[in-house]
């Protein structure tokens, strides 16, 4: 026999080329799904994929890892927020992984240059034998014959299957078996039948394998070394994401005991060895048929709240952002008033179930219309076909529908008051996020008129301040700088921790700060591109501080509606992890403005960005029945004190109100910052009310190095 390499032998001998080959690949699924749209399925494929492909680059290049963890974070953000990549995401993965297809050398040949190498499975047909359409046995078996030279050059590698190339993913199977003769045998099954089949040798590492591929189910022997099979199932069992996940026992041991002994522990079926190929594939993918119907109804009950009806937050923005960019249609922002009030009078429990019932009956109004419960007391409707002249007429239905049914609770017939800010699609919003910040800024309006309804209106780009024109040269021309002013512990402490500020160096030489930036940026539409500007430029200081064996902590101030970008938390979650940074080193800092205008698109961003690590800052905080709602709907960290409560000469009621503050901050566990502080009074004033740090003018003025000894300070 010729002393030739099978295909795995070659491209195990060639990793490069495997590595390219699914490189390609990937890119080719992500280009479909930019044409085609996300299912939860092509989604769970093309994560297992990019996972498998940052294990195989880390081998390879460290460069080719840290391109590939560009696809990582984005794809790992988006599985724990159940949220599909929309357009804008999918082009920035496009982007990254044709990025990295450009530093890859040219794809070679096999290692052994063998044009005619043997096939590692049989050919598609020859599995035919075991169908109930196959020839009789004594048919002349027609794969003997011999083949021109031309047909019998290989395909190229392919590491995978396609992914998402017909109406569902191929089937993905798991073998677990120690044994490699059996274990070649169900993979060479499995895989000429079309199944994807990955083989794990070692028990202890199907827990890692399977958090990585999520296969479709497990197939394993009974009797393995180290970890029966028994034992595997039960620490299967345990983790939540593999619950429902088929398991299914090929062995040889006849002992019905220890069948059933298996089966009760989690196991789902039990095959008898010898098994004939066609009956191993049926079982198999009856099983897998009916665990991916299984799956998709759960995930259909899933999108629905089980007593109201309304569809599950995720989902609804899903679906909006899909629809996005419109030309009709739009978003409202429907609130209930008095909740706090209703709370305080009947309790927790009683006003859940009074929102509950409130929740059904917007059900019932929407009709075919998505709706979904955003938050304790707000809701959001998606209107896809209503013109732009029934807006309005469509909101006052939303308010009369909920204001004029009586609700009961605890025995009281109560009327409840709804305001409504709604946003019309045709403003061109790029995101789900835009359109929801736009639809709550006009419910914040319609707080404030009479008749409870408002419309959102985009600001007026042609009435932009004379510094907004500068901006853009200014970002290209790099003149954007940052400095950092220290934050003290009042009780001492060696922590660094400073807050950025930004800052803009004009052509004529003024140096232009934040309060000026700010505004011009917002009402120019580059807010989210200084925004990114910052952030990129702080995670770089965090990186190198890191690098150095200095850490240290950056407060680091953003618009809500940059936070609000459907995109921009999977982009930070990716830029941590690329950086090899822990989260808490960074600080969101928002301010309490933009907060209460932007309360549900914060809350989101927050949510998805908590798991990460990363803490949250409430800036320029006064006391205010809404200021204090905040801190009990957002998972805040720290809260900044507005400077008017640092000033000299403050009254009696202002030094109350400063006192109150900080207390309830003490009590829902966030930490306290006095800001600008200028002089030893308002220090003294600021100690004695309670407040955890003290930043301004009188620690140190904002420079542009990070310098100031921490662990000598004097306050």
């Amino acid at each position: 026999m010729p002393a030739t390499k099978t295909k795995r032998q070659a491209a195990a001998s060639d990793p490069l080329s495997q590595f390219r080959s699914g490189i390609d690949g990937l890119a080719q699924q992500l280009r479909l799904r930019r044409a085609q749209g996300w299912d939860a399925g092509t989604f769970e494929q093309i994560a297992h994929e990019v996972e498998r492909l940052h294990g195989c680059a880390e081998k390879l290049d460290p460069q080719w890892a840290s391109l590939l963890a560009q696809l990582r974070g984005p794809m790992s953000a988006a599985r724990v927020s159940q949220r599909m990549p929309d357009p804008a995401a999918t082009a920035t993965l496009i982007a990254n992984i044709e990025h990295l297809l450009l530093q890859l050398p040219a794809n070679t040949k096999n290692a052994t240059g063998d044009e005619n190498e043997r096939a590692e499975t049989p050919p598609s047909h020859y599995w035919r034998r075991w169908g109930g359409d196959a020839p009789p046995a004594d048919a002349q078996d027609q794969t003997d014959a011999p083949t021109p030279a031309a047909e019998l050059a290989p395909p190229p590698t392919i590491v995978l299957p396609p992914l998402g190339g017909g109406e569902e993913p191929p089937y993905r199977v798991l073998i677990v078996e120690d044994d490699r003769a059996q274990a070649l045998f169900a993979e060479g099954v499995l895989n000429g039948a079309g199944i994807e089949a990955l083989v794990a040798s070692e028990p202890r590492d199907v827990i890692d394998t399977m958090t990585r591929t999520r296969p479709d189910l497990v197939l394993m022997d009974l009797h393995m070394p180290g970890l029966s099979g028994t034992e595997l199932t039960q620490l299967i069992r345990q983790h939540e994401a593999f619950l429902h996940t088929p398991i299914v026992f090929l062995t040889g041991d006849p002992d019905p005991d220890k069948q059933f002994e298996v089966l009760e522990i989690g196991a789902d079926d039990f095959l008898q060895k010898p098994i004939r190929p066609r009956h191993l594939v049926a079982a198999i993918e009856s099983r897998v048929k009916r665990a991916r119907a299984l799956g998709r109804q759960r995930m259909t009950e899933a999108s629905r709240h089980p007593a109201t009806g309304l569809m599950a937050r995720p989902h609804l923005l899903q679906r909006l952002g899909t629809a996005l960019p419109a030309v009709r249609g739009g978003v409202y922002f429907l609130e209930i008033e008095g909740s706090t009030m209703l709370r305080e009078r009947f309790g927790y429990a009683a006003v859940e179930r009074l929102m509950t019932e409130a929740g059904r009956r917007l059900g019932g109004l929407a009709a075919h219309n998505p709706a979904t419960r955003l938050n304790d007391n707000a809701f959001l409707i998606y209107t896809p076909d209503v013109d732009d002249s029934q807006l309005e007429a469509q909101a006052r239905v939303w308010r009369d529908g909920i204001g004029q049914h009586p609700f009961e609770v605890d025995g009281h017939s109560l009327r409840l008051r709804a305001t409504v800010g709604y946003a019309a699609l045709r403003h061109g919003f790029g995101d789900a996020g835009g359109a929801l910040e736009a639809a709550e800024q006009a419910a914040r309006l319609a707080r404030s008129t009479s008749i409870g309804v408002a419309a959102f209106a985009p600001p007026d780009r042609a009435a932009t301040s004379d510094l907004s024109t500068y901006l853009r040269d200014a970002l290209a021309d790099d003149r954007f700088e940052l400095m950092y002013q220290p934050i003290v512990a009042v009780a001492g402490g060696d922590e660094a921790q400073y807050q950025t500020l930004l800052r803009m160096h004009a052509m004529d030489g003024t140096l232009h700060n934040a309060a000026e930036i700010v505004p011009a940026a917002e009402s120019s539409g580059m807010i989210h591109d200084i925004d990114r500007w910052v952030l990129e430029r702080a995670l770089d200081v965090l990186q190198q501080r890191r690098a150095q064996g200095r850490p240290v902590r950056l407060f680091v101030p953003q618009s809500p509606r940059t936070l609000a970008r459907d995109a921009y938390a999977d982009w930070l979650a990716s830029a941590i992890a690329v950086r090899g940074l822990e989260g808490p080193s960074l600080v969101i800092d928002v301010r309490l403005s933009d907060a209460l205008i932007h309360s549900v698109t914060l809350r989101q961003f927050c949510e998805q960005l908590v798991p990460v690590g990363v803490q949250f800052c409430l800036s320029q905080y006064e006391h205010s029945a809404d200021a204090d709602s905040l801190l009990s709907q957002l998972p805040l960290g720290y809260l900044r004190l507005s400077a008017r409560y640092a000033i000299g000469g403050e009254t009696g009621a202002l030094r109350d109100a400063m006192r109150t503050s900080i207390d309830r901050a003490h009590r829902q566990g966030l930490q306290v910052i006095g800001h600008s502080v200028e002089d030893p009074q308002a220090a003294a004033t600021l100690w004695m009310s309670g407040i955890d740090f003290i930043q301004g003018n009188l620690v140190q003025q904002a420079a542009s190095e990070l310098d100031f000894d921490f662990k000598n300070a004097v306050l």
